[in-house]
């Protein structure tokens, strides 16, 4: 049997740990640069507003109900997602963390020393809020597609009092028939228009398909055993790591600017900055990568611009796979210039690390490699590596961002030019001291 924890409207539920007065008020949380609703409370679902709706469409709605607009705070989030994963960790010999709101479980063997599985899921429960403060909802299935089925009624339908079981098949087909095809996992709404003109509307109706049928409409292979994981035949297993974590298969970081962006340097620094934390991510995972991409997005809504309104460059670095964030910098530099052309606004930047592996792991190197690439100097491997390990230290120490490479810096006082709108965040409540409550 496996379980799916998911935490309810997490964004926002991690908000109101912190600031009870949104308790009972409708409260979304808003993506990068203010944009668009990226979490939703009970409240705000029941105004109708939906996920993705641009703010400047819902501001007023919110306003009338005294509603409240936040800004995201991913440092808040991810250290709430850690304390949550950590929780679970207590109760279940293994987990795999699935998303920073999700994770499934290992419920074998459990019911021989713990008692029921539902007892055992309102512990975990029970226990996630008492000791994080996060609400959460728990699916539980002999696969980890009818695990996530089980997972999204138990959060529709507040009868269940958050927590369903589908081990038996009068209780599988049940939950089939109620659940829409495109709300089964892997499908979303392009398979679901395809799926709704052959007649195929609930997951049981999926369930029922053919095996040739879905390898020909259902990506091969993939769709068969997406069919076979809902008729209850495990198709796929749990893939926890030694610590409880997953390790990333690749590192992005990317933003959207708050306004438009047309100096080579203001990109650069934009860049910089990015590929500074995806570097840091690499290393605290003890990887390195040899694949690196840069890429730069216009306004895709200015009818003006003809597409394509992102572009991108890649390199397979010639040197072979590093985590050193200066040598990463010297490729990106490269990869920056040949992207960017003057006269050009540019609203958003990103980097792309792929190719991850453990340092030491023989290197493949390239005879062809352009020369002009292959020129950039590999530090002294001691010394280098002696040079992260203090970047990061003085980092963790200090709070992030006090040790940084000079394109990243701005003027004293002068906000960066390629920082995002944030004009309704929160404080960093559990990584900054200046920003610990208070109580009296």
């Amino acid at each position: 049997m496996y379980g799916l924890v998911d935490g309810n409207n997490f964004y926002v539920s991690c908000e109101r740990v912190f600031q009870p007065r949104l308790d009972g008020r409708p409260v979304v949380v808003l993506s990068n640069n203010d944009g668009n609703v990226v979490s939703r409370s009970a409240e705000a679902k029941q105004l109708g507003i939906a996920m993705g709706a641009p703010f400047f469409e819902v501001r007023e709605l919110l306003r009338h109900h005294q509603g409240q607009a936040l800004s995201s705070n991913y440092a808040l989030y991810g250290d709430m997602s850690r304390r949550v994963m950590a929780r679970l960790a207590e109760h279940v010999p293994a987990v795999e963390i699935y998303s920073i709101d999700e994770a499934f479980l290992d419920l074998q063997g459990l019911t021989t020393f713990c008692g029921t599985l539902d007892a055992r899921a309102l512990r975990i429960r029970q226990d996630v809020l008492r000791c994080t403060g996060i609400p959460t909802c728990v699916g539980m299935a002999p696969t980890k597609t009818l695990a996530k089925v089980a997972n999204r009624l138990a959060k529709k339908y507040p009868e269940l009092q958050g927590i369903l079981r589908l081990d038996t098949e009068s209780r599988r087909e049940r939950a089939l028939r109620a659940l829409p095809v495109e709300d089964v996992w892997g499908i979303g709404h392009q398979y679901a228009r395809k799926l709704y003109d052959h007649g195929i509307r609930t997951a049981w109706d999926l369930s029922q398909v053919g095996e040739v049928w879905a390898r020909k409409h259902l990506g091969g292979i993939v769709g068969w055993r997406l069919i076979q994981e809902l008729r209850g035949q495990p198709c796929q297993g749990l893939l926890p790591s030694e610590d409880g974590t997953l390790a990333r298969q690749s590192i992005s970081c990317s933003r959207s600017f708050g306004h438009r962006l047309t100096a080579f340097d203001d990109l650069w620094g934009a860049v910089t900055t990015y590929l500074s934390r995806a570097a840091e991510k690499l290393r605290a995972q003890h990887d390195q990568a040899h694949i690196l991409t840069v890429f730069l997005s216009q306004d895709r809504y200015d009818t003006r611009l003809p597409p394509p309104y992102t572009r991108s460059a890649t390199l397979t670095l010639p040197g072979g796979s590093t985590s050193n964030t200066l040598q990463l910098l010297a490729y990106g530099r490269r990869l920056l210039e040949k992207l960017y052309e003057p006269g050009r606004q540019y609203v958003k930047a990103g980097v792309v690390l792929d190719g991850l592996e453990p340092p030491g792991r023989g290197q493949q190197l390239s005879l062809f490699a352009p020369a002009a690439e292959a020129l950039i100097p590999a530090p002294e491997p001691g010394r280098a590596q002696q040079l992260m390990q203090t970047l990061d230290t003085l980092n963790r120490q200090f709070g992030r961002g006090t040790v940084r490479p000079a394109a990243s810096i701005t003027a004293a006082g002068q906000p960066a030019p390629w920082q995002g709108k944030a004009r309704h965040k929160s404080q960093a409540f559990t990584t900054r001291l200046e920003d610990l409550l208070t109580v009296s």
